[in-house]
């Protein structure tokens, strides 16, 4: 790895000295502080995991631990780490940035209504929302990510005589749903124990629906979660409900037929969502509604979340047994959005909006609907002109009490890499505990309002000091045919509106291993919602800088100290060998 040549053309050649990895001044400064003659000791190192490294309760066996774990580096320093082991130390996969023996650490016993919950939005299609495949692959995918609620559009098949899994009044290939619930039950537990939640858009017959409950029953048997046909009065625990199956959807009424719905007058609005769109997605959309966006979007995939569940027309064509299985009953009910909005005391639900009547809620409903997910469900879906199957924005969810914000997981881009950070945290059990302030009123009676300017909380400081990896994960002209990469990194805030930025270091020219050694600084006010987003591109000066890497953690699990923070590919996989050596101090 010392020289790397670049043909230019026929005759001519350029080389490159490469440069070795090398610890930071900064490492090697705190090295000499926790080290003598060249050696740290076993309780040189434990005072460093403590006073560097922010973990208080770390002790000499834990310390003896982790140099013994190392020793296959440590060749000619029997008694400690030299400075070659510390940085290798500090630079591997044994240092994450979030504790791999935390597990599932929050309070798991309060109703459902008080946590984020990892959820998926027609979790059925491989791609696009037109034209893609139905199948039962992606909702593997998305359980083994420790997704938690699994969105099924269930439709009559052609013969009527079966029922099919399809966004319907697309040209998507449907999938059976027996096959569908069949790899629910085989997978959904291989992540996480924690329940999983079946929402069901029912496009069926009274007939077929007896068909669907029959099938659910005898697919999950006793691990179905069956209260009855009432309302619930308030919503069981996530421990509770360990390895338990969850159906939810609007009480069932007589089959609606399919409306036409012309695509095509969406096809100039199609362009115009996805025009500008860099190859790894768009940069964040903030909280303000546009409201001309969303006259005429033609929104195909909007729910009918009317609840007509006490209308005796619809209940002498309704199954049963079918009726039944809801454990978490779904609608609107009748008017506009404050009847919506209101809480019963009785009896809880779930309730469903699109990212744009979310939008334009919050505007005058803010506090509303913080206090309606206190106990009752929200869900967010993605307003239907998204055919790409693109996300939003879920900070818009979160930080208004929203449990289900619901994504399109075959999707991409930078909302996407949000949702995998926010549900990293608590062992990625996929149910985040919400903030208290989200939970109840403060003494006042008043409700958490996201856009408040509050006090700064607390400052986050990161030092981006050095990268590599790219060099073993990636063929030497990925980025540049004719030079080594030029590497920048962006590190910022996603979160509320205050605490929201981006920063980024300077561009480093034909270096596979960049030193940037910048210092960031990032006021939180409110710290329990915010994650950290970190991304690396190369500049390209012709044509748009290529991606190099992200990824994205939540504050409240962040681990003080230096720390080795690997890179995930778009779609969240990780890189074998790309990673970052930051650090990071709470100021």
């Amino acid at each position: 790895m010392s020289k790397q040549t670049y043909r230019v053309c026929f005759c001519f050649r350029r080389r490159f000295r490469l440069a070795a990895s090398e610890a930071p001044a900064d490492v090697k400064e705190i090295f000499g502080r926790y080290s003598e003659n060249g050696v740290m000791s076993v309780d040189q190192l434990r005072r460093f995991l403590v006073e560097v490294q922010g973990e208080e309760n770390a002790t000499l066996e834990d310390a003896q631990s982790l140099m013994d774990s190392l020793k296959h580096l440590n060749i000619f320093h029997r008694r400690g780490f030299n400075l070659e082991t510390f940085f290798k130390y500090l630079f591997g996969d044994v240092n994450p940035p979030l504790n791999p023996k935390l597990g599932v650490h929050h309070d798991m016993n309060a109703p459902l209504s008080h946590y984020f919950i990892y959820t998926g939005h027609n979790s059925y299609l491989t791609g696009n929302q037109l034209s893609s495949d139905c199948s039962d692959v992606p909702i593997v995918n998305a359980l083994h990510r420790g997704v938690r609620v699994i969105e099924l559009d269930i439709w009559p098949n052609s013969r009527n005589d079966d029922v099919n899994v399809l966004h319907g009044r697309t040209l998507t290939t449907p999938v059976q749903l027996i096959k569908c619930l069949k790899s629910i039950k085989d997978h959904a537990f291989v992540a996480s124990e924690y329940p999983v939640v079946i929402t069901l858009e029912d496009h069926l017959t009274p007939d077929l629906q007896a068909k669907v409950a029959e099938m659910i029953t005898q697919t999950f048997g006793d691990i179905l979660f069956s209260p009855g046909s009432e309302c619930l009065r308030e919503f069981p625990s996530p421990e509770s409900l360990k390895r338990r199956i969850i159906i939810s959807t609007k009480p069932p009424k007589e089959y609606l037929q399919a409306k036409d719905v012309k695509v095509q007058e969406n096809d100039s609005k199609k362009e115009r969502d996805s025009s500008g769109r860099e190859a790894w997605g768009s940069e964040l959309k903030g909280f303000e509604a546009k409201m001309d966006d969303d006259k005429d979007d033609g929104d195909f995939d909007a729910e009918d979340d009317e609840d007509d569940g006490e209308d005796p027309k619809a209940q002498q064509n309704e199954a049963p047994e079918y009726r039944r299985l809801i454990a978490i009953h779904a609608g609107k009910g009748k008017g506009g959005m404050k009847d919506w909005l209101k809480v019963d005391p009785e009896k809880v639900r779930r309730l469903s909006l699109s990212e744009q009547e979310l939008e334009k809620a919050i505007i005058n409903y803010g506090k509303d609907i913080v206090r309606f997910t206190q106990r009752n469900l929200l869900r967010v879906y993605p307003k239907g002109i998204r055919f790409d199957s693109s996300n939003y924005n879920p900070l818009i969810g979160w930080t208004h009490g929203a449990q289900m914000v619901a994504f399109n997981m075959q999707g991409y881009g930078r909302s996407l890499w949000l949702m995998h950070g926010m549900f990293k945290g608590n062992g990625g059990c996929g149910y985040i505990k919400k903030p208290e302030f989200l939970l109840q009123a403060d003494s006042n009676g008043n409700v958490f309002d996201p856009k408040a300017i509050v006090p700064v909380k607390t400052t986050l400081r990161v030092t981006v000091y050095m990268g590599e990896g790219w060099y073993y994960d990636f063929k030497h002209t990925h980025f540049d045919a004719y030079s080594p990469p030029d590497f920048y990194a962006r590190v910022g805030i996603a979160g509320v509106p205050a605490d929201t930025v981006m920063k980024k270091t300077k561009t480093l020219e034909d270096n596979w291993i960049p030193t940037w050694d910048e210092v960031f600084e990032f006021p939180l006010t409110v710290p329990e919602l915010a994650l950290l987003r970190i991304e690396v591109h190369e500049y390209d000066m012709s044509e748009k800088d290529d991606f190099a890497g992200q990824n994205c953690l939540p504050i409240r699990e962040l681990r003080q100290g230096i720390r080795a923070v690997p890179l995930h590919c778009r779609k969240g996989v990780k890189y074998n060998s790309v990673k970052l050596l930051m650090r990071f101090e709470f100021v």
